[in-house]
């Protein structure tokens, strides 16, 4: 348990309150029929990742920073990193609104909705205490405390639903593609491979791990971290399934949906699980722009420089304010739908072809195998991309 650390802040980060939501709604909608993408979702997140452990390993440096030093052409370092920044950056500050409102709607699930305008102001002050007194260790310890919280509460949810354990497996090793189910799918695979996740982990492994020999512990972590987060989120698949009602909009009405049959336990179960699920993505993804910024303008801060702490800041209060004053920033998420379908079949490539190079890794570079794998990732990272912008521009 000692070697644990940053694979569970990249399995915090992915189970934040978007997954929940395409979780129930794949629920919902199939039942155990998605649950084979759930599964490759994770086994693709657990190959990138583990790739981006071991450049942060050998390397000592974050993603960014080495795709700067690999890139000799200055115009085109200059627009690979221009596109890094901008996705990012207004990616996270436009998504943190909904992570907050995910910790928001745990809140309303325990304590009821009487003081829900102030749930988002307590939801920011919390999370800007653990950034702005935390360090790098506290971060890990909260995390894992999170995390297995988060776990407990989502799989004794679908334990109380009884499912069909046959069913189950059916839904995991036979792929199915019910009628209306592609953008399920995408959304199930699109929330769990995320782009800021491979720049986060290659900075936060530099941190615990400085030799190669560190290696080995780096590829349990993301394996164990990533596996759980995995099952966490095939819980909630399996947890809605058994939810009595018919129109689903979003994750508060998992939640509520489970008290026909299963009373107040099952809701406490699951507001719990959506407040650490919206408070580990709402800490990460400040803290995911604040690296990116940090290996983009070569600063070398740690997380007490005044640099660091005004990027995840602005994020954060982007996000406060999104549901404080309920402002919804659509332009600005269609921009970073756009701007992440783009960047994660880019840095998926960028990643494999750095990983390759004698050069910066020397004999730890990617195996034929490992190779293989990649490509296959990066053609379903294609799909996806094309698919977000599709989506946004109302192609698909």
């Amino acid at each position: 348990m000692k070697k644990i650390g940053p694979g569970v802040l990249v399995a915090a980060a992915f189970i934040g309150p978007g997954t929940v939501t395409a979780c129930t709604l794949a629920g919902v909608s199939f039942g155990y029929a998605l649950l084979w993408a759930m599964l490759f979702s994770v086994l693709a997140t657990m190959i990138l990742q583990e790739m981006a452990a071991r450049l942060g390993i050998i390397t000592q440096m974050g993603l960014a920073t080495v795709i700067s030093t690999v890139l000799e052409k200055k115009w085109v370092r200059g627009i690979v990193l221009g596109l890094i920044l901008a996705a990012i950056l207004i990616g996270n500050a436009a998504y943190e609104g909904g992570n907050i409102g995910g910790a928001t709607l745990g809140m309303e699930a325990l304590f009821g909705n009487q003081l829900s305008n102030y749930y988002p102001f307590l939801m920011g002050i919390l999370v800007f205490s653990l950034l702005w007194f935390g360090n790098y260790k506290l971060l890990e310890k909260t995390f894992i405390a999170l995390i297995s919280l988060m776990s407990i509460s989502f799989l004794v949810t679908a334990v109380l639903t009884r499912p069909d354990l046959t069913e189950v497996f059916k839904g995991l090793f036979v792929p199915a593609f019910p009628k209306e189910s592609i953008l399920n799918i995408i959304a199930l695979i699109g929330t769990t491979i995320v782009p800021y996740n491979l720049f986060l982990h290659a900075s936060l492994v530099s941190e615990k791990w400085k030799s190669p020999s560190d290696l080995k512990y780096a590829r349990w972590d993301t394996i164990l971290s990533i596996g759980l987060g995995g099952v966490v989120s095939m819980a909630i698949v399996i947890a809605a399934s058994a939810i009595p009602i018919a129109d689903i909009r979003d994750a508060s009405d998992l939640s509520r949906g489970l008290e026909p049959l299963f009373g107040d336990k099952a809701r406490y179960f699951m507001g719990i699980g959506l407040f650490a699920a919206g408070i580990t993505s709402s800490i990460t993804a400040p803290l995911a722009a604040a690296y990116v910024a940090n290996s983009c303008f070569g600063w070398k801060a740690s997380m007490n420089d005044s640099r660091f702490r005004v990027v995840w800041l602005i994020v954060l209060l982007i996000g406060v304010s999104s549901l404080q004053f309920q402002f919804k920033p659509i332009e600005i998420i269609k921009f970073a739908q756009i701007a992440n379908g783009i960047l994660l079949p880019l840095i998926a490539i960028l990643l494999v072809w750095i990983v390759n190079k004698i050069r910066v890794m020397g004999k730890f570079k990617n195996t034929i195998f490992q190779n293989v794998l990649g490509v296959l990732i990066i053609g379903v990272c294609l799909l996806l991309g094309l698919k977000s912008i599709g989506k946004v521009f109302g192609w698909f």
